[in-house]
């Protein structure tokens, strides 16, 4: 079944779905490497350096993680074509199927699996926390867009959380005695989409994000307080917004206004709310390490001028990668300090 994300990518993403539908095992795919844009050196290293042993499942990751592929290989509409293909014996299949060719799978063969990926502890905290916080993020950029009036570019953003993520916490809601809220997201998405004025959409989006600051509120109080927790989620979705904004840009233009949007509203949730809520614990422990987290923080953040992308992109995929691997770097100097 095809997500409202995958309907609005761009053209090149409807081929390679259309290729699913009709069945045709020859029908030509979205353009391999040899005539796509490569994602460069600097973009490469940002994909896989927060990634780190954490694998991607190419059989259940939500298309925002292998979007990480897609920035790598510089594949236009790679995660489609990915999830579209599913399911996978082996990560073999990639190339068995026609999804990659075999020097795009050996760039990236040891960063996926297949194998169930069973997370414990903290860190089954922090990827829970991660995923709350993109389901934030693509609200906060329909708000914005709603605020614009512009429920059709909104309305895709409101389905992201319910379409792509609500799956991935689905089954943690009752361990961690959370009220279901797929239904308030679901409420909100198909309002804008049949009655975008109607006064009740305001009402409506209200209860969505609070149905996931509730999902959020039973996170340990120790944990939420802790800038050693908090930024370990901050980094995971900066890792995402810059797979995002790098997949969004084609040919030294931004070609996908969606994934454009989707690394915006993850940066200022990430700006705005997750550093903001640790920022004066972090002074306490180290001001250096907190002045300069906010500065990289405010400085990445100018990529994104305003929710409906400029023609061609005010910052460079490269900036982009840079900023958010310096950004990782000095948050792992703190995890060495603690540790």
């Amino acid at each position: 079944m095809f997500t409202l994300r995958s309907i609005l990518r761009p053209l090149l993403m409807a081929v390679a779905m259309t290729c699913l539908v009709i069945g045709l095992n020859n029908c030509t795919q979205a353009p391999s490497s040899s005539n796509a844009p490569s994602a460069s050196p600097a973009a490469t290293s940002a994909m896989t350096s927060a990634t780190g042993d954490r694998k991607i499942n190419i059989n259940t990751s939500i298309l925002s993680e292998l979007d990480k592929l897609e920035a790598q290989l510089g594949i236009p509409a790679l995660s489609n074509q990915i999830q579209a293909s599913r399911p996978y014996g082996s990560i073999d299949d990639l190339v068995s199927k026609g999804v990659l060719k075999q020097d795009q799978f050996d760039q990236i063969k040891d960063q996926v699996t297949v194998e169930d990926i069973v997370l414990t502890g903290e860190a089954k905290d922090v990827d829970y926390l991660t995923k709350l916080g993109l389901m934030k993020g693509h609200m906060l950029i329909a708000d914005q867009l709603l605020k614009l009036n512009l429920p059709d570019q909104a309305e895709p953003h409101l389905g992201h959380p319910v379409e792509e993520i609500y799956v991935d916490i689905q089954e943690q809601l009752p361990e961690r005695k959370v009220p279901e809220f797929s239904a308030s997201l679901t409420a909100v998405q198909d309002l804008v989409k049949s009655k975008p004025n109607d006064p009740k959409v305001a009402t409506e989006f209200s209860s969505a994000m609070s149905g996931i600051d509730k999902a959020i509120a039973v996170l340990p109080a120790t944990q939420m307080q802790s800038p050693e927790f908090v930024l370990q989620a901050m980094t995971e979705m900066l890792d995402t917004a810059a797979a995002e904004y790098i997949a969004s840009i084609s040919g030294g233009k931004i070609t996908a206004a969606i994934e454009y949007q989707d690394s915006m509203g993850f940066v200022n949730y990430v700006k705005d709310t997750m550093f903001k809520s640790i920022e004066a614990k972090l002074t306490q422990q180290d001001a250096p390490l907190a002045k300069d987290l906010r500065s990289k923080l405010d400085n990445l953040a100018k990529a994104w001028t305003q929710p409906v992308p400029p023609t061609a992109p005010v910052v460079s995929a490269d900036e982009v990668a840079n900023q958010v691997k310096a950004i990782e770097q000095a948050v792992a100097s703190l995890k060495k300090t603690a540790a």
